[in-house]
């Protein structure tokens, strides 16, 4: 029953998420629209954080200064003059995912708190930098003064056509890293989380697959920031703050860390409750935490394990070795 269930429940989801810009007029949640979507692209960057923090065991505390790059790679080039989303997200990617390998050349070195902190480091010297560029606002950041654009007859401005490229592009992230965590290099990538040594010991270039998982998780966060500028039309470096980055880490906790779906469901939780306790509260920060608490102790594997056919387990050897 929970195998056929967890086979067929993300069809279901995909399916009424692709319906939703269609049924909201109809049932007066025209709003939604823009509050779903938003929540889309913070599942994109919880899941790419989740690739690393729970395939990898990368416990990155900086993983929304890459958003903050690609947000502002996208900023730069509008700046410029370019308007095509298929120049300006595939270069705010690109530059992200570069971003992450430079940093990575660094961070990987090094293991447990002190990757941590020196994760936090670079994030805060990201941030810092963003507050420092003038050009595009500094502190008080930078307003987009239109939407990039599709081409193809697709009007980025019209809500439900620019939802739907986002889930789109969401859906086709999730496919790659799903395709990522069940290859042969998922697999040596959790080898590797699990028992480092013997992985290095049966001659695995430990480094460069942890270099290549963090500039995937990069470039993919890299996106998120473009699209999430390209929803805002505005970015300011509050965005690229270590806080950001703990609350990424938290949704990752919520959903369940190296849960396939972990990233996307702890994000829909957090930005949902996050939405609903405001109505009532100005100190929703409060339920928030009493939430995360309440998980800890009752599903220590995440939201996301409950539609797990199995649970998380360690990589054998022969799923890794030719």
């Amino acid at each position: 029953m929970r195998s056929s269930l967890s086979r067929w429940l993300p069809w279901a989801v995909f399916a009424l998420l692709a319906a939703f810009p269609l049924l909201a007029p109809l049932l007066g949640l025209d709003y939604y629209i823009n509050f779903v979507r938003r929540a889309l692209v913070f599942a994109l960057a919880a899941a790419s954080l989740n690739f690393i923090l729970g395939y990898g065991g990368l416990v990155a505390l900086g993983h929304m200064g890459f958003v903050g790059v690609g947000a502002y790679t996208l900023v730069a080039l509008a700046d410029a003059g370019q308007t095509s989303a298929w120049l300006l997200w595939p270069a705010a990617m690109a530059v992200a995912g570069g971003m992450a390998a430079l940093i990575g050349l660094v961070a990987l070195r090094t293991r447990g708190v002190y990757f941590i902190m020196i994760t936090l480091a670079f994030a805060q010297m990201l941030y810092f930098v963003a507050v420092a560029l003038r050009a595009y606002g500094g502190d008080d950041g930078y307003n987009l003064m239109e939407r990039p654009q599709f081409g193809l007859g697709l009007d980025s401005a019209h809500e439900p056509t620019f939802y739907w490229v986002v889930l789109l592009l969401f859906a086709a992230a999730m496919a790659l890293l799903n395709r990522a965590t069940v290859s042969r290099f998922g697999h040596a990538l959790m080898g590797i989380r699990d028992n480092e040594t013997r992985m290095q010991a049966m001659g695995f270039a430990v480094f460069r697959l942890r270099l290549a998982a963090f500039a995937m998780a990069g470039a993919l966060a890299g996106l998120a920031g473009a699209l999430l500028v390209s929803h805002n039309s505005f970015v300011s470096p509050q965005l690229m703050h270590w806080t950001q980055s703990a609350t990424l880490v938290v949704m990752v906790v919520i959903g369940g860390v190296g849960r396939r779906w972990g990233g996307p469901v702890g994000a829909a939780v957090w930005i949902g409750l996050e939405e609903l306790v405001k109505l009532h509260t100005e100190y929703w920060h409060l339920p928030l935490g009493v939430l995360l608490i309440a998980i800890v102790f009752l599903a220590p594997k995440g939201l996301a394990s409950v539609l797990e056919r199995r649970p998380a387990r360690s990589t054998p050897l022969q799923e890794v070795l030719p």
